[in-house]
């Protein structure tokens, strides 16, 4: 068995409304930072996964965001998989 690296990003999608990021972009305002036009909020997730070959650390990732990480209604996601450290 190998170790890989996974780095997952969760996003809701485009047509979702973001309140958490909507929140952030009034904070930024009140802070002076009046540039910032929008903000959209996500989840980073770092994995470590042992698994015999890079392709199944993929598809070990995937059905990790399917079955729990990810609202697949809601949200997307796109997972990096490298040799891990």
């Amino acid at each position: 068995m190998s170790r890989f690296a996974a780095r997952v990003e969760v996003t809701l999608k485009a047509a979702v409304n973001d309140p958490q990021g909507n929140a952030v972009l009034g904070g930024l305002h009140s802070l002076g930072f009046s540039g910032v036009r929008a903000v959209r909020v996500g989840k980073l997730l770092t994995l470590e996964i042992e698994a015999p070959d890079e392709e199944d650390a993929r598809r070990q990732a995937d059905e990790m965001c399917a079955k729990l990480l990810a609202n697949p209604v809601i949200e997307s996601y796109s997972a990096q998989i490298t040799d891990a450290p």
